[in-house]
């Protein structure tokens, strides 16, 4: 019976890996469609968030199944608890992503000036999102705790771009005003993308020690 829920702990494993890189995967796709304009790379984006919505049912129905079927111990139960809290921000970041593939579809292009530290941005969150499923996966809580760490570079990229955004507007005197806007969002998702990678960095400690940090819940061994 051990042996046959590890096999499906195993898969579980599997499917999270799976669906991490499908939002690294849209994160890059999405930064490209921005970054080349390319309307047709961005509808693929939105398409792609179809997938990993459907991946966050697949391991919801895994997840339950666990918890129903086989009564695990604490720590098998925070395991899986946190699984099911880390896809439900996998799918908020798929939302995200497909927010900005949005924007792109309504835009008109943008300078390289005004996209580089929006690429910065988008190589630290998708860093951050796999860093926080490969702790999961690895039981590695250096990892997780070096995620949440890094979501303070993206709040102050998040910073820089705003800063440069408004600059831009005084200069041209609201001219390119949606436009500018519109890049301001981008930032804004993704700068939600690497909190909620941190909130998966958050869930994979409790999955390790029991406590999460931001409300001190305590699950122990047993």
């Amino acid at each position: 019976m051990r042996n046959r829920f590890d096999r499906q702990l195993q898969i579980l494993d599997e499917q999270l890996t799976h669906m991490g890189e499908l939002c690294e995967v849209a994160i890059a796709n999405a930064t490209k469609a921005l970054r080349e304009g390319d309307a047709k790379q961005a509808r693929a984006v939105m398409s792609a968030d179809e997938e990993i919505d459907q991946m966050e049912k697949d391991i919801e129905r895994l997840c339950l199944k666990l918890l129903l079927q086989q009564q695990p111990v604490a720590k098998d139960l925070r395991r899986i608890s946190a699984a099911l809290k880390m896809i439900t921000d996998m799918e908020r970041i798929g939302d995200q992503t497909s927010d900005i593939a949005e924007i792109v579809l309504s835009s008109n292009g943008y300078s390289e000036d005004e996209l580089v530290t929006i690429g910065v941005m988008a190589g630290e969150v998708s860093k951050m999102v796999r860093d926080s499923v490969n702790a999961y996966v690895s039981k590695d809580l250096e990892l997780a705790k070096n995620v949440i760490l890094e979501d303070d570079a993206v709040d102050t990229c998040f910073e820089e771009v705003k800063e440069q955004m408004i600059a831009y507007i005084k200069e041209e005197k609201g001219q390119r005003g949606k436009q500018i806007f519109d890049l301001i969002m981008v930032t804004k998702y993704l700068e939600r993308i690497g909190d909620h990678a941190t909130n998966i960095a958050e869930w994979v400690e409790f999955s390790i020690t029991g406590v999460h940090r931001n409300n001190a819940m305590l699950m122990k061994e047993d």
